[in-house]
């Protein structure tokens, strides 16, 4: 678990697929005049350089929002997405990748606060840099908590304003992460049921990710869409990432149009095989 870095996986198709959904959740929630909190409980180091040494090891990026810069001609969704990674590199070139804090402040207003949550050192040292580095209202509003993001979650639910965001979307490298999720949810629900939950999952060949979306799928009276972007099949060797979903509860009544009219268009652009496929469905919308 510790030794996990997203910048190797900076940028790439599930990167795509869960910042998109972000995007539309933030836009939602700043329509109305009401201040929100977000809440990243695996918050990471906040901004990437696909340039530097861990991106460039796999270049993961450049099957993922690689293929969409050059796009001009895109849905309103994606082009929400593609405006705040092209504002993240202002001189046109591809080098850097916004990560959830990054996006999180884009769309912060001056009401607004961010909570993130990361328990890797290293990015934890790293995420405290780059929001300093981003300015006073960033830092204001702005808090990184050095820890575990399931654990901490909890004594901020319900935030202040009654309104909020919360995502969740562990690395899973450690197989308990699923289960961690489901109880970290169910805990939340009874201190916050009425606030936004995104949670975020990785599409790989074992039985986990499977039960976690069956779990989640089947509890009664939840109100959820989720969506899946698969990019490609099965492996013969059952290794790699086939691609991801995202899981909201209580997601605002915009959602479903604006992932029905892009989900198409990025399994076809971001597919690579055959095996490329996209899935919406939910519950009590």
């Amino acid at each position: 678990m510790f030794s996990y870095r997203h910048a190797f996986h900076a940028g790439n198709h599930a990167d795509v697929l869960k910042h998109l959904v972000l995007v539309q959740l933030l836009r939602h929630l700043g329509s109305k005049d009401t201040p929100f909190w977000v809440i990243d409980t695996h918050a990471g180091a906040g901004i990437y350089a696909l340039e530097g040494e861990w991106a460039s090891k796999r270049n993961e990026f450049i099957e993922g929002i690689g293929r969409l810069w050059p796009r001009a001609e895109v849905s309103p969704a994606v082009a929400d997405y593609l405006a705040i990674v092209r504002a993240t590199n202002p001189d046109g070139r591809l080098r850097h990748y916004p990560g959830s804090p990054l996006i999180a402040l884009r769309h912060l207003r001056d009401k607004d606060r961010l909570r993130l949550f990361e328990l890797h050192v290293n990015e934890s040292k790293a995420l405290a840099k780059n929001i300093a580095e981003l300015g006073r209202d960033a830092i204001r509003r702005t808090v990184v908590v050095d820890g575990d993001g399931f654990t901490g979650l909890q004594a901020l639910l319900p935030p202040p304003p009654r309104r909020g965001l919360i995502l969740i979307d562990p690395s899973y490298e450690d197989k308990k992460d699923y289960a961690r999720v489901v109880a970290t949810l169910r805990a939340a629900l009874t201190r916050f049921a009425t606030g936004c939950y995104m949670i975020w999952y990785p599409q790989v060949q074992r039985h986990e990710p499977v039960e976690l979306v069956r779990k989640l799928t089947r509890w009664p009276e939840l109100r959820w869409l989720h969506a899946t972007l698969t990019v490609r099949g099965s492996a013969a060797d059952g290794l790699g990432l086939l691609g991801s979903g995202v899981f909201v509860v209580n997601p605002p009544w915009t959602l479903h149009a604006a992932l029905e009219a892009c989900l198409p268009w990025l399994a076809s652009v971001l597919g690579q095989d055959d095996g490329a496929r996209w899935t919406l469905d939910g519950a009590r919308l």
